[in-house]
């Protein structure tokens, strides 16, 4: 009888062996390889697979070259900050693939699939790392799929309306203000002082955040900031690298710090919420802050459907904040930065913007009828969104076997979309596409891309950014303040060099000769 029980817990443990023996054979090679048969036959061109690692080892090893060395202001951005994915098409072609570990990623260049993907959002999801650690950054708006997320859209929606942004235009002149007084006190008269305005910008941005997310609890908020600032490193590093199941069980240093930081966010969050239920329950009026916002528009989603079901849990409000502060925080400030550094470059614009500042403003406090006038500062932030798009890459992964365009997809493959090439391809652009020309957008984003999907800073479609809005009107605020008070221009010492994380920054920095006027 004890042998026989034996015998059973050996074949249970075998079959085990053998069933996950399966499963890592069928993730590692089996389904790589039916996947680029499929590829192939539909026309698509790419690298043989490589067992497990697929090209990730040479895609580090060009991004690792490629940041090593900065380029000239005539240099090619794309070759910078996704070399392998610019090498691949030049090797084979538009219609191509590549391999991120065991998985293929199709290369998706042409305006009308872009549209097409971005326009089916039920079709073709955002695409998430299998590392179940890449999630800690934050499982917002941006995340969600299908009824989950058009049920978060429509609770947060109303924090982005006109007029609760007007609102929060006080936040956003306190947040600068607080920034351009410090640089007037340590800029000396009559003379210009470099100054690297990088970490300047991301704080002044984070402010902004922080005050218009929590309100009087900015002060906690910095805390989120600091700490999701940090979880974003992580996540990138993250995201170069194969995931092993199992793998975020490793007590590794990283390991823990993540972990550790979540715990931190999640705590600080949950505090702030906490200390404003109480507050409404006791018959506060709700502010006009994202949270407020947040709070009240849950609460009538219970009140409107009777039920708890169609509510936010407090768990979701907090990831809500998490993305804000991240995404909000960090477009807004690579946005400034290189809009900066482009008026450096073209001194010509930073006049004319400046007189348009003057013109609308004058000295005074920029007020919301006057940021919608700003014409050529619009102008100037959309060329910028074009040559430095926030995001330089984006992913969707299609659900089922789908025909796109003349591309037949197997379920479940990664579609890339290099927003950097799209911004920067001459069939779209023209001969001068990597020239600075603000009077692209005179009339408008619809009459400069003639109606093509190819200026995508925001994404487009159904999830196109909810806040983008918000971006843009806290930069005009920003880009206006700054031209009333100071002229700049590049220091000998700055270089150029665009660095992807999530979004592109200047990797070393932004150090500029600002002058007072």
């Amino acid at each position: 009888m004890e042998i026989s029980y034996n015998r059973i817990i050996a074949a249970i443990c075998v079959a085990i062996l053998l069933v996950y023996t399966w499963k890592v054979l069928n993730w590692a090679w089996f389904r790589p390889k039916k996947l680029e048969k499929y590829l192939r036959k539909s026309g698509l061109k790419g690298n043989p697979y490589k067992l497990f690692y697929g090209d990730l080892n040479e895609l580090t090893n060009k991004l690792n070259e490629a940041r090593s060395k900065p380029i000239n202001f005539s240099g090619d951005i794309a070759q910078r900050l996704i070399p392998f994915i610019c090498d691949s098409i030049n090797k084979n072609g538009k219609s191509s693939f590549v391999w991120l570990g065991p998985y293929p990623a199709v290369l998706i260049t042409d305006p009308e699939h872009v549209k097409e993907i971005f326009t089916k959002n039920y079709v073709y999801q955002k695409e998430t790392h299998p590392n179940p650690f890449s999630k800690l950054l934050a499982i917002g708006l941006a995340k969600l799929e299908e009824d989950k997320w058009a049920k978060h859209r429509k609770i947060i929606n109303p924090a982005f309306q006109a007029e609760k942004l007007k609102h929060m235009l006080p936040a956003f002149y306190q947040s600068c203000s607080e920034m351009i007084s410090k640089w007037e006190e340590i800029i000396p008269k009559e003379t210009s002082l470099k100054l690297d305005v990088w970490p300047d910008l991301q704080l002044m941005a984070a402010e902004v955040i922080s005050r218009t997310a929590f309100g009087s609890s900015y002060e906690e908020g910095r805390i989120v900031f600091e700490l999701q600032k940090e979880q974003a490193e992580h996540v990138t590093d993250i995201s170069h690298t194969i995931y092993i199941p199992g793998s975020r069980f490793f007590p590794t240093k990283r390991n823990k710090r993540m972990l550790e930081i979540e715990n931190q966010v999640q705590t600080t969050i949950r505090r702030i919420i906490d200390k404003r239920l109480r507050a409404m329950e006791a018959g506060e009026t709700s502010k006009n802050d994202l949270l407020g916002i947040l709070l009240e528009s849950n609460m009538k989603e219970i009140e409107q459907h009777g039920s708890k079901d169609f509510r936010m849990t407090t768990t979701e409000v907090i990831e809500e904040c998490k993305f804000f502060y991240f995404s909000g925080q960090e477009t807004t400030a690579v946005l400034l930065v290189w809009t900066m550094i482009l008026l450096c470059l073209h001194p010509e614009w930073q006049a004319r913007a400046r007189e348009e500042a003057l013109q609308v403003f004058g000295n005074e406090k920029p007020n919301l009828e006057g940021l919608s006038r700003l014409k050529i500062v619009t102008m100037i932030l959309h060329k910028t969104l074009r040559l430095f798009p926030p995001v330089p890459t984006y992913r969707r992964r299609n659900k089922h076997e789908v025909k796109l365009g003349e591309l037949s997809l197997p379920a479940g493959v990664l579609l890339f979309i290099p927003t950097v090439l799209i911004h920067y391809d001459k069939e779209l652009w023209g001969e001068d596409a990597k020239e600075f020309k603000p009077e692209r957008f005179s009339e408008g984003v619809s009459k400069a891309t003639k109606g093509h999907a190819s200026f995508i800073p925001f994404t487009g479609g159904p999830r196109v950014c909810i806040g983008q809005n918000f971006a843009m009107m806290e930069a005009k605020l920003a880009i206006a303040m700054i031209l009333q008070k100071f002229s700049f221009e590049l220091s000998p010492s700055y270089t150029h060099a665009p660095f992807a994380t999530i979004t592109i920054h200047p990797q070393y920095g932004a150090p500029l000769l600002m002058r007072k006027l």
